[in-house]
């Protein structure tokens, strides 16, 4: 056989090797997609086996998200909704994609309901979320750009006070808690306790609405005492209260009721009538973490707790996208499935 023969065998016998080692790589990956095709999945946003990781069990898995406008809206307020837009909003975006919410800090100021309003009358947001109702002033602003307002409640909160664990004082009224940020009581021996030196802790004024709801509605918008020390967030006031002895605070119930270095307290109309804002039998610090205090949800719900509030989403009302995008997402939170992760969040339901 002549060389160039040879050379032309050599050549077509590497192509058939070739060509057999690609066909049954083929072939072997198509078999692994039909035996595995979950696999193939786990990438979609909107994916059961995806949704099923993070979701209640028997909440609908498809996009129930009705009159919404497709595209990227910016939104933010309140502090005290974190726990929704970690928990109920990611949810929201695996399910429907096409409406994707992006959280926009204020660039200047302290994210809160006052300053997601703010922003939102300024046009930096879609629409915002808030622990507080609307101030008239607020809405005399929007109506100069063109627009008013509106506040649709998605959920209940309630506002617990948080002192020392080796505190020993049954609860309090809100008379009194009124009395002790604003520098009017300044022992605890004066509501029932020991002789030992109150120490007043809150964030800012310019914190939130959390703040602006406690001075409305228990200090009947009185300013604050001088004793009172201020905290720049909430897990740095628990620090605080858990090395002060005489130390008290307050704050959204979820974010304080299950913490393990604080105890909160009863509070009540009278001193006679005295509620929980944890379920009872209260659980020691000595059982936690392994177990923790629960929120006292009925009493939350029937108004037997004395401090509960609303949380708002603001819209705006535009007759744009804007309006159309608030609205479609304040529509689903109160959804049976926004309901059931609002509540798997901490909070407690409106129906």
């Amino acid at each position: 056989m002549s060389q160039k023969k040879e050379t032309q065998v050599i050549v077509l016998s590497l192509i058939t090797t070739i060509t057999l080692i690609f066909g049954g790589m083929w072939f072997l990956m198509e078999r692994w997609a039909k035996i595995n095709p979950v696999q193939n999945n786990n990438t979609s946003t909107s994916s059961n086996s995806s949704y099923n990781l993070i979701t209640p069990n028997n909440v609908p898995t498809n996009c129930t998200l009705s009159n919404s406008p497709q595209g990227i809206f910016n939104y933010g307020g309140s502090t005290t909704w974190a726990p929704i837009r970690r928990d109920v909003d990611s949810v929201l975006l695996s399910i429907c994609p096409q409406f994707t919410l992006r959280y926009t800090q204020p660039t200047n100021e302290k994210p809160g309901s006052g300053t997601g309003i703010k922003m939102l009358i300024d046009n930096q947001l879609a629409f915002s979320q808030s622990s507080r109702s609307i101030k008239a002033e607020e809405n005399t602003e929007a109506q100069k750009k063109g627009f008013s307002l509106k506040e649709i409640p998605i959920a209940l909160d309630g506002i617990a006070i948080a002192v020392n664990p080796q505190l020993n004082v049954s609860g309090l009224t809100v008379a009194q808690l009124k009395d002790i940020y604003t520098g009017k009581i300044t022992n605890w021996k004066n509501v029932g306790g020991p002789n030992l030196l109150i120490q007043p802790v809150s964030r800012t004024k310019e914190a939130g609405g959390t703040v602006e709801f406690f001075v409305d509605n228990v200090l009947n918008k009185e300013n604050f005492g001088t004793n009172v020390i201020y905290s720049p967030t909430t897990t740095e006031a628990i620090r605080k209260i858990a090395s002060i002895p005489g130390g008290i605070y307050y704050a959204s119930a979820p974010e304080v009721v299950p913490q393990c270095t604080i105890k909160t307290l009863p509070m009540g109309r009278t001193i006679s009538q005295l509620i929980p804002p944890y379920q009872q039998p209260y659980i020691p610090s000595s059982q936690c973490p392994g177990k923790r205090n629960q929120l006292n949800i009925q009493d939350f719900r029937s108004g037997a707790y004395p401090i509960t509030r609303n949380l708002f989403v603001i819209v705006k009302q535009n007759n744009q996208t804007d309006q159309q995008a608030g609205e479609a997402y304040a529509n689903w939170l109160v959804t049976p499935q926004g309901q059931e992760l609002i509540e798997k969040a901490g909070f407690i339901r409106i129906k």
